[in-house]
């Protein structure tokens, strides 16, 4: 058994919440390791003056720390799930897939107000072309503003600005005590999440079988299933661009149901559908039925949206 392990992870508060709860699980189990925490600076963390949907969001928040771990500089990483690229590089895999937060999306507003209640025209602030299309779709005459920078830097700017309300993940919200903050967490029927939202993925060596095994007491197979049946489905849609997706997996009694949204940018376009496997005894069980929902999207005319923004990428 390893003496020591170090824990690679971005340096903003909701990163470092995320590898303090990840090394304070491991220790509680693993009593006996020396447990360190390496700050990695990233694209992502450096690049804020452009919107997501400019730079692209494809490992910019995973990338520079994977560096990091090829290089045997540290023995794992620790990322929020939404923002690891669905194809992991070479020599890398996600060993464990953490207990799931809250997936929803909640709502702040200067005034307290609810999503309906806005004002005619309210200027919404988010970095995510998933929220602004899902948003448009319900309420085209909203103002969207780009919002970039960790969550206490957003939180900060919104005050300090005319924006009148603002849309964040409540995983994130809620795990840096923000809670008071929350005007209303938005339902699933209304704002489909990201995809692997509220969970936390831990990225190991392949060949480094010992963090490997570690490792596993983090691992939530019931997340394990919904995150991989979700990623699955992103997999299958994407091709490399920042793209209005949104899906949720839960899995109760054996039963996976999927939901899953493709939109345009501006909301005009938007398609939703949904399916349910009976019995899903097994990962490769939920990525098919990412698979399949992905095909019955396709069918439906997402390839038609992903064509026409894929033109712009």
């Amino acid at each position: 058994m390893k003496k020591k392990l170090i824990i690679g992870t971005r340096s903003s508060p909701l990163a470092l919440w995320q590898a303090e709860f990840t090394k304070s699980e491991l220790s509680r189990h693993f009593p006996e390791l020396d447990i360190e925490l390496k700050l990695v600076k990233t694209t992502g963390d450096v690049l804020l003056d452009s919107p997501l949907s400019k730079i692209g969001d494809m490992g910019l928040f995973t990338k520079d720390i994977e560096k990091h771990l090829l290089a045997r500089e540290i023995d794992l990483a620790v990322h929020s799930l939404k923002d690891v690229p669905t194809d992991t590089p070479q020599g890398l895999i996600l060993s464990a897939f953490t207990d799931r937060e809250d997936t929803r999306d909640v709502i702040i507003s200067k005034n307290g107000e609810s999503l309906k209640d806005l004002k005619p025209n309210a200027k919404v602030a988010t970095s995510s072309l998933r929220r602004t299309s899902q948003l448009l779709s319900m309420r085209p005459d909203f103002q969207i503003s780009d919002i970039r920078g960790n969550l206490n830097t957003r939180f900060k700017k919104f005050d300090e600005t005319d924006f009148d309300a603002m849309m964040l993940a409540y995983a994130g919200v809620f795990r840096l005590n923000f809670g008071d903050r929350i005007s209303e967490i938005l339902p699933h029927d209304i704002m489909l999440p990201a995809v692997g939202q509220g969970a936390l993925g831990i990225e190991t060596r392949v060949d480094d079988e010992q963090t490997r095994e570690i490792v596993k007491v983090m691992n939530h197979p019931g997340t394990e299933f919904c995150t991989k049946a979700e990623r699955a489905l992103l997999r299958h849609l994407q091709g490399g661009c920042q793209i209005p997706i949104g899906a949720y997996a839960s899995l109760k009694n054996g039963t996976l149901r999927l939901l899953a949204y493709v939109g345009s940018v501006d909301g005009k376009r938007a398609i939703r559908d949904e399916i349910t496997r009976e019995n899903c005894t097994t990962p490769e069980q939920a990525e098919q039925t990412g698979i399949e929902l992905a095909e019955a999207l396709l069918k439906l005319g997402a390839n038609e949206i992903l064509a026409e923004i894929r033109k712009t990428c």
